[in-house]
């Protein structure tokens, strides 16, 4: 949605050389990144690097995003949401108008990401957001406008990035900014209030969204529609316990969900067959009594075979929990 109708918000043209007023840096328009409720994020350059630029006639707007910026960069150490470089005025047909730079995160959007991977890394990036949820929850933050749009894949090694903080919103308060479909009150599901499970609703819809990439329509909406949806999708079905307590609003924490999450995937891997042993033709039996030195090799060679197996299925268990557990270090 874009309610911003200034021109010189909304059209800036490549090329166009942004003055900051106070700090006299300049920033070069490459293009527009996106537009939304709070103004227009541009990609530009400044003193040879590319950053993004975001625009808005908003001032105060523009200084609760900055604010939130600054909050993200202090969880934990770690890099959640686009790090923060400067925020200015820009004058221009006699006005002043606000802006900050930030960080220009690259990568693939998460669908994008996920087209190129099998599904298991679906279940590797969930983890990591929830990770990183769990890390903003708890310094008194809701993200808000949640949703695969937002969501950014960067690396190696793939990290999952935040985009568009604009609606980031202090607990307790009401949610600035939302998107209809990922947004829980207009399921008729719950307030707009940000707390925890208000962000993890969204995730649920993720999940539903990737497997409808085109989305659906609400009919008559609430539980009973989402729960057809999931029902109705084979995939969507692995994950069922996980979304109805999601969507129902029956998780506390993000570190509940994740744990959830986790302990299906333990279950899934650890139900993997261990492959079987091709079988070995008959050998004509030996009349002859086997001696001491031949009765020590088959032994030894049975307790190979045994612990071949073992390690076979040590390390199909492994492999399937690596994808995850080389990235989630810190996280976990």
């Amino acid at each position: 949605m874009n309610t911003s109708k200034n021109p010189e918000v909304n059209n800036i043209n490549p090329g166009t050389v942004i003055s900051g007023k106070w700090n006299k840096h300049q920033y070069t328009i490459l293009r527009e990144l996106g537009s939304g409720a709070t103004g227009t994020v541009y990609l530009a350059r400044g003193n040879g690097t590319k950053v993004a630029l975001k625009v808005s006639r908003d001032s105060l707007s523009i200084t609760s995003e900055v604010n939130v910026l600054k909050h993200l960069s202090k969880v934990q150490g770690k890099k959640l949401g686009p790090s923060f470089i400067e925020m200015d005025d820009w004058n221009i047909s006699q006005q002043s108008i606000p802006f900050y730079v930030m960080e220009y995160v690259q990568g693939d959007t998460l669908f994008s990401f996920m087209k190129q991977r099998k599904d298991e890394w679906f279940g590797i990036i969930l983890i990591q957001l929830l990770g990183d949820l769990s890390d903003l929850h708890k310094a008194g933050w809701v993200f808000g406008d949640l949703k695969p749009d937002n969501l950014l894949i960067s690396g190696p090694p793939p990290k999952i990035r935040w985009l568009d903080v604009g609606g980031t919103t202090m607990i307790g308060r009401a949610i600035k900014e939302y998107t209809e479909f990922f947004d829980r009150g207009f399921w008729g599901l719950g307030s707009r209030r940000a707390d925890p499970s208000y962000d993890l609703f969204a995730v649920a819809m993720i999940i539903i969204n990737f497997a409808y990439p085109s989305r659906f329509d609400k009919k008559e909406g609430g539980w009973e529609q989402l729960k057809r949806y999931i029902e109705r999708d084979r995939w969507l079905r692995k994950y069922r316990n996980v979304l109805y307590k999601a969507i129902n609003g029956k998780y506390q924490t993000a570190q509940d969900m994740k744990d959830d999450l986790l302990s299906y995937y333990s279950k899934t891997t650890s139900s993997v067959p261990t492959p079987k042993q091709p079988k070995q033709p008959k050998q004509p039996k030996n009349t002859h009594r086997p001696s001491n030195r031949h009765v020590h090799v088959r032994y030894q060679q049975k307790k190979i075979k045994k612990r071949r197996g073992a390690l076979e299925t040590v390390l199909i268990f492994l492999f399937m929990f690596a994808f995850y557990a080389i990235y989630l270090i810190g996280h976990m």
